[in-house]
């Protein structure tokens, strides 16, 4: 079984050949949850992209959800994304698909086979978001929260063992960017660890964990400093 999802080592994080940030050494255990944030250019995001393998990981070491990054092939990265759930502040969801459409799309992408075992697995992943009888609207029919909510749904398809959440309530308002909060709450209580990339000190305070900040090339702990 793997204790940590995410592992890295001295690692350093690149940004157009540039590095962003160095001797990056953190865990992230099963079911843990850590707020990661910085600066605009600070280096969140591109620390996000090299734990989804979207950016290389050019020294140091890392695994992510049992995968090793240094090594990992081309052929590879899909795996370790099926092991995921990734979550963008743009929510980018097909916008001429249906609900349940752009949900089938991911679903037939990972390879599920089988109709009724797809059809169930949208209706339950819907309805742990709160969005039952949402499965034939087209994205443009839902409010800014609910296609958040549809975004999150798609990253819960898999059953990831991390959820990758980068400024998930960057474009919502405060009352439905808590609900979003509440969301991931009930998420990570059911075992899923969460690494959430934010902006919002507020949200922060009101839903504490542990936070990872990107500064001056560094990424420091809050766990670590006490």
């Amino acid at each position: 079984m793997i204790e940590n999802v995410i592992e890295l080592h001295d690692a350093t994080i690149m940004q157009e050949q540039q590095a962003v940030l160095q001797g990056v050494t953190f865990t992230l255990e099963k079911s843990a949850f850590a707020y990661l944030v910085g600066r605009t250019g600070s280096g969140k995001s591109s620390l996000l992209k090299t734990l989804y393998a979207d950016l290389p990981l050019q020294s140091g070491t890392g695994s992510v959800a049992g995968f090793p990054l240094s090594r990992l092939s081309a052929s590879k990265v899909p795996y370790l994304r099926r092991r995921l759930g990734i979550v963008f502040q743009d929510f980018q969801l097909l916008s001429d698909r249906s609900v349940a459409e752009n949900l089938m799309f991911v679903l037939n992408a990972t390879g599920w086979k089988g109709k009724a075992k797809k059809q169930q697995r949208i209706s339950d992943v819907l309805t742990q978001v709160g969005l039952n009888g949402t499965a034939n609207r087209m994205p443009h029919r839902l409010s800014g929260g609910e296609q958040q909510r549809v975004v999150i749904a798609r990253a819960m398809l898999n059953e990831p063992v991390l959820l990758l959440a980068d400024e998930p309530t960057g474009n919502l308002d405060p009352d439905v960017s808590d609900s979003i909060m509440q969301l991931f709450g009930e998420i990570n209580n059911s075992g899923t660890a969460i690494l959430m990339a934010t902006h919002n000190f507020q949200l922060i305070e009101k839903y504490p964990h542990r936070v990872l900040t990107c500064k001056d090339g560094e990424l420091l702990d809050s766990t670590k400093q006490r």
